[in-house]
């Protein structure tokens, strides 16, 4: 049973006045640890960036980069074609601009997620993964990389000695494999189901497949989609059920050392 976890959450989702989702950032901000912010390629602009970065520091969350594939059209969940020099080069430029922000404000950089389409590339893509964990390790060596249990991703981490946090997706499916089903549209789904399966994953490791299957799960963080219809009483839900099972909230690196 794990006795915390952090809560991490994709925020700063927009781009000018085009907002996604039905929930406020700022409230959303209010009840996690990590911020997994929007660097302007799938989402996001300098002013969101600034906001966003502001808020995360004024309410003491761990600030990330949120890199993605550069798809605003398609939200980033469209795989793009590109070497994975590219690709590299492509996650070096935000997370530099989203960097800079949180210097800015007085921060530190505490991890990078790639976003969407260009997490679920990276998992399974040996030759991007490395080429992604050797730039960590010259330039935030130090900030976690957020990924898989299992991936590509993680491996090539931990064979650099690269701190790392494995995720739990909280408001996606799993497949047998083990990997999240990726969709473009989740729906409204059930705050307190999702609350269930969090406590589930937190004490028992364990999560059930789309086919009805449990696997066996590993992780770190529990994440969540600001864009989800519902987001706020997701999080709320799955809060309230954590602390009630006696599981803290806790930020990564008190998780991982």
């Amino acid at each position: 049973m794990r006795e915390s976890v952090d809560i991490n959450c994709d925020l700063g989702e927009a781009f000018g006045h085009w907002r996604v989702g039905d929930s406020d950032d700022r409230a959303l901000m209010e009840q996690i640890t990590s911020a997994n912010i929007a660097a302007g390629f799938h989402a996001g602009d300098p002013n969101l960036m600034a906001e966003t970065v502001r808020l995360a520091v004024e309410h003491g969350v761990g600030v990330g980069a949120h890199p993605g594939y550069n798809d605003l059209q398609g939200f980033g969940r469209r795989k793009i074609g590109a070497t994975a020099q590219e690709l590299t080069n492509d996650i070096a430029y935000q997370v530099g601009a989203l960097r800079e922000f949180a210097r800015w404000h007085g921060a530190r950089l505490q991890h990078v997620k790639p976003h969407g389409a260009l997490y679920m590339e990276m998992a399974g893509n040996q030759e991007l993964a490395q080429l992604f964990v050797n730039y960590m390790r010259k330039v935030a060596p130090h900030a976690y990389i957020f990924c898989m249990a299992g991936s590509a991703t993680e491996m090539a981490a931990r064979e650099a000695g690269h701190p790392v946090a494995r995720e739990f997706y909280a408001d996606r499916d799993y497949s047998e494999n083990g990997s999240i089903v990726f969709t473009r549209n989740a729906g409204r789904p059930d705050p307190m189901g999702i609350a269930q399966k969090v406590v589930r994953a937190c004490k028992d490791g364990k999560v059930a497949t789309i086919s009805g299957r449990d696997i066996d799960v590993e992780f770190d963080t529990v994440c969540f989609h600001s864009d989800t219809l519902g987001a706020l009483d997701i999080v709320r839900s799955m809060r309230e059920a954590l602390v009630a099972e006696g599981i803290r909230i806790s930020h990564i690196s008190e998780i991982v050392r």
